[in-house]
């Protein structure tokens, strides 16, 4: 995000374009500026207003805030401008030579350069200040935060299955099976992945931003474990019968009583000698 007046920048890294992580993103900024500039410029993508209509998601995001989103003209990257501008300076004066061990830390490395340099340089367009020093009047200007935070990030409700595992952006995350056939609701933000089945949380993993992995809790491992062996040991219960007299009788499969009392059965008969014994009349 680039403030119109100041120029002050702040950015984030997102796991996806989905409209529940962008909106992650653009409120983890606001958050931290404590308050949000009137409009929001956007342009046409399909998360936000592809259609040249704002999505659900991005409507009910700027009605919470209590700001305007204004989308871009179609094929007009322009209009934004500033933000465009900006992504071409990340590429040129922060990235080169830079090594980063996770999403995470790049986020920390941006903030960090974003403070002490970007924001800090001199820009002819403001009239040979810095973007820092016109800071207090732009935010100032801006509008407060309401007290509830608006609705982020991916959401998911389904009926969990009998493999105990939820797929939230391509990922598969383990839930407690004892919710199974229960419906679960599932947020996920660029951070975590929570699941909570009735007011209750039932999985709370470390949000992955790789594709087609598995994440597995080794509680909700064990605890498949316990459920299976009390299944087994309900099944075994299932397969005896109580005798007349109260002795217990095992039920026992058909083909345990062919060769008990020696019977040979083939299922599959002789076909020559089906047609012998159909030509002599027997």
């Amino acid at each position: 995000m680039t403030c119109g007046y100041s120029r002050v920048t702040d950015a984030v890294m997102i796991p996806s374009r989905k409209a529940g992580d962008i909106l992650a993103g653009m409120w983890e900024i606001v958050a931290g500026w404590g308050a949000c500039p009137r409009t929001l410029v956007w342009d046409r993508e399909a998360a936000i207003g592809g259609t040249g209509k704002l999505t659900t998601e991005a409507a009910a995001f700027a009605g919470t805030i209590g700001v305007r989103i204004r989308l871009a003209p179609p094929r007009d990257p322009e209009f934004k401008g500033l933000v465009e501008r900006r992504n071409g300076f990340f590429e040129t004066s922060f990235l080169p030579g830079r090594v980063f061990t996770s999403p995470f830390d790049f986020n920390v490395q941006i903030s960090d350069w974003l403070v002490q340099r970007a924001n800090t340089r001199v820009l002819r367009a403001i009239g040979l200040t810095t973007p820092t020093a016109r800071w207090a009047a732009d935010r100032a200007a801006m509008v407060a935060l309401p007290p509830v935070a608006p609705a982020i990030g991916l959401t998911h409700r389904v009926r969990l299955g009998r493999d105990y595992y939820v797929r939230i952006d391509g990922n598969d995350y383990s839930v407690d099976p004892r919710c199974i056939g229960r419906f679960i609701d599932v947020l996920a933000t660029p951070a975590r992945m929570v699941a909570s089945c009735a007011g209750q949380v039932v999985a709370d993993h470390d949000r992955d931003w790789g594709h087609a992995r598995t994440i597995t809790d080794p509680e909700h491992q064990a605890t498949a474990r316990l459920l299976r062996q009390d299944l087994a040991a309900r099944r075994r219960q299932a397969s005896t019968r109580s005798h007349a007299d109260g002795h217990v009788v095992a039920i026992r499969a058909l083909p345990d009583y062919d060769a008990l009392f020696g019977v040979d059965f083939d299922p599959r008969p002789d076909v020559e000698a089906v047609q012998k014994s159909a030509a002599e009349g027997k």
